[in-house]
């Protein structure tokens, strides 16, 4: 009886076919996963946020969800536009995937009250599962470099290979991200990025790193991850 309730539970003025709104999610999300991969992929500079990421997938979700809505409907796609300027106007959102958990409650409250009752538990159900996967994979976080060695650097830009081959002993991939001369007490201030073989050999790389001729003033920070959190 509960069964055949929620199998006929949309009483909108359009049925609803539920393997097409099922198959609208489902391509919605894999889409919006493909477009945020390419995101993380090409993103450079330091604007880059983990929950925006999140957004570029859950947005086609709900948007697919609008659409089946709506159902060619200009009356509530009217009164959807009208529910959308009041949350704009009315409420400032510093997070883009909080707009997305906005827009997502008021997606799903149009479609209870446009009786598309199974249509609300279906989209809310997926959309549901989608925040929890991105809350249980941390999906988007960028973790390139462990710590910021500075040093600098007495000797000849020349003869740099004994720090080289010193830094590639102890990382997976390491990255000059800064050489600046310094003038009037000669060599080179030099920072490197490291993502270490073993973070806990930190001390040891900043050991022989002093003990390396043509080095002195080494100091070092830990590297924060890509993302705002």
């Amino acid at each position: 009886m509960m069964s055949n309730w929620f199998l006929h539970g949309d009483y909108g003025l359009a049925p609803t076919n539920y393997p097409a709104l099922l198959l609208a999610l489902l391509l919605a999300f894999l889409a919006g996963h493909t477009i945020s991969w390419v995101y993380i992929m090409t993103h450079s500079g330091l604007s880059y946020s983990r929950s925006y990421v999140s957004t570029l997938i859950i947005l086609p979700v709900i948007v697919a969800l609008v659409m089946m809505v709506l159902a060619n409907n200009v009356v509530l796609a009217l009164g959807l536009m009208a529910i959308f300027a009041m949350v704009r106007f009315r409420t400032i959102l510093r997070d883009a995937l909080d707009t997305a958990y906005v827009l997502a409650v008021v997606v799903i409250g149009l479609a209870c009250g446009t009786q598309k009752f199974a249509t609300a538990v279906i989209g809310c159900i997926f959309t549901a599962l989608i925040m929890l996967y991105f809350w249980y994979t941390s999906f988007g976080t960028r973790h390139r470099y462990d710590i910021i060695v500075n040093l600098h650097w007495s000797r000849t830009l020349a003869e740099l290979d004994p720090l080289r081959h010193l830094l590639q002993r102890h990382s997976r991939k390491a990255r000059c991200a800064t050489q600046r001369s310094n003038e009037g007490y000669g060599g080179t201030d030099l920072s490197y990025r490291l993502l270490l073989r073993n973070p806990a050999r930190v001390e040891d790389l900043l050991t022989q790193l002093r003990a390396l001729e043509g080095v002195s003033r080494v100091t070092s920070v830990q590297a924060e991850e890509e993302s705002e959190i």
